[in-house]
């Protein structure tokens, strides 16, 4: 099941998605994106506090997998999770105003606020919603693989018929849990109904995974494809341009209908790429500006927005009212947060222990 890359040179045939659906991939990239550049300003002025890992780039693998799954399925999310998180809480929006306070209470979480997903307890690293199958970000590299193969072995024993998509980045695939994790998803109960998906931006913190710019950065891995580590657990693995939405989508489809089937789990990796450092303090001295704008070039915005315009399917103007809900929205979601409460001191202990 071993590919080569699908690249925006190389489009995918023409997507079967309505022209709705296809704006609405494209306003959800732009929300995650305006979100992220929100926060970044936020934190180095200082409104937000602490570490934040920014999913800026890579806004096309959460989206083209995320419109694959139902309302019943269930995702795993890593410290690099906002997009998951924007993109999961789209889906359950069933209205304008929903998808509003979808955005509103991820901003106040960020924020620290009373009005967040986790009453300002989870933070950039830790927000959820487990009660609509966001499971939730983790500050552990690779530490939501078992969970979310939990997650799935649950689901498999209640034969509910749900699928769990557990995201991780390329660092993660180094670790053991990643490892045990991929052998339990493979061999419990004939496999389990979980897509492991490797958003691979090509650098573990400072460390390139395999190929490199700078020649003193060191490497992560021998072998360049993570997806080639699925053979050793017996399923499929899968390298796709995580770039361009529609090649998401598909791969993501025919993995979650596998593990749908009752066939195990699939190892999808996404070669795609973040904008920023690892996190706010990296200056990003192991890669060049060169490599960066040849990605730059592959945006997924710009990815989509050419085979929007080329499939004739929107014009450019259409396409900017687009950008400009997003970004009302987002400018909305950041006023909601300025203006919202700080928990209060006195429900400290709150959540922390079982009645």
């Amino acid at each position: 099941m071993n590919r080569k890359v699908a690249t925006a040179e190389k489009p995918l045939p023409k997507a079967k998605e309505s022209k709705a659906e296809a704006l609405d991939y494209l306003r959800q990239i732009y929300e995650i994106r305006f979100f992220e550049e929100k926060v970044y300003a936020l934190l180095r002025e200082g409104t937000i506090k602490g570490a934040s890992h920014l999913y800026a780039g890579q806004e096309a693998v959460a989206v083209g997998s995320i419109a694959v799954i139902t309302e019943d399925d269930v995702i795993a999310s890593t410290h690099r999770g906002h997009g998951h998180c924007g993109a999961m809480g789209v889906k359950h929006a069933k209205t304008e105003k929903d998808r509003q306070t979808h955005w509103n209470k991820m901003m106040a979480e960020l924020m620290g606020k009373a009005t967040g997903y986790c009453k300002g307890r989870g933070g950039s690293m830790h927000i959820a919603d487990v009660q609509k199958g966001n499971l939730g970000s983790t500050g552990i590299v690779g530490g939501n693989i078992p969970i979310g193969t939990g997650a799935a072995l649950a689901e498999k024993i209640k034969e509910s018929g749900a699928v769990v998509l557990c995201y991780f980045g390329d660092g993660a695939s180094n670790t053991g849990s990643f490892h045990e994790s991929l052998n339990m998803g493979a061999a419990l109960l004939c496999g389990l109904p979980i897509v492991y998906i490797c958003e691979n931006n090509l650098y573990g913190m400072s460390v390139p995974f395999h190929n490199k710019s700078v020649e003193c950065a060191g490497r992560a891995s021998a072998i360049e494809r993570i997806s080639e580590r699925a053979a050793a657990y017996g399923m499929p693995g899968i390298t796709i341009d995580g770039m361009d939405v529609f090649a998401v989508k598909e791969a993501v489809t025919e993995a979650v209908e596998r593990a749908r089937n009752g066939d195990g789990p699939t190892l999808i990796e996404a070669e795609t790429y973040r904008w920023f450092g690892h996190s706010s303090s990296d200056q990003r001295i192991y890669r060049t500006r060169e490599e960066e704008k040849e990605w730059k070039e592959r945006d997924p915005i710009t990815v989509l927005r050419k085979k929007l315009l080329g499939w004739e399917m929107a014009t450019e103007a259409e396409l900017g009212a687009i950008e400009k809900k997003a970004l009302d929205t987002i400018e909305a979601a950041t006023q909601f947060a300025i203006d919202s409460p700080y928990p209060l001191v006195s429900e400290l202990m709150d959540d922390v222990y079982v009645p």
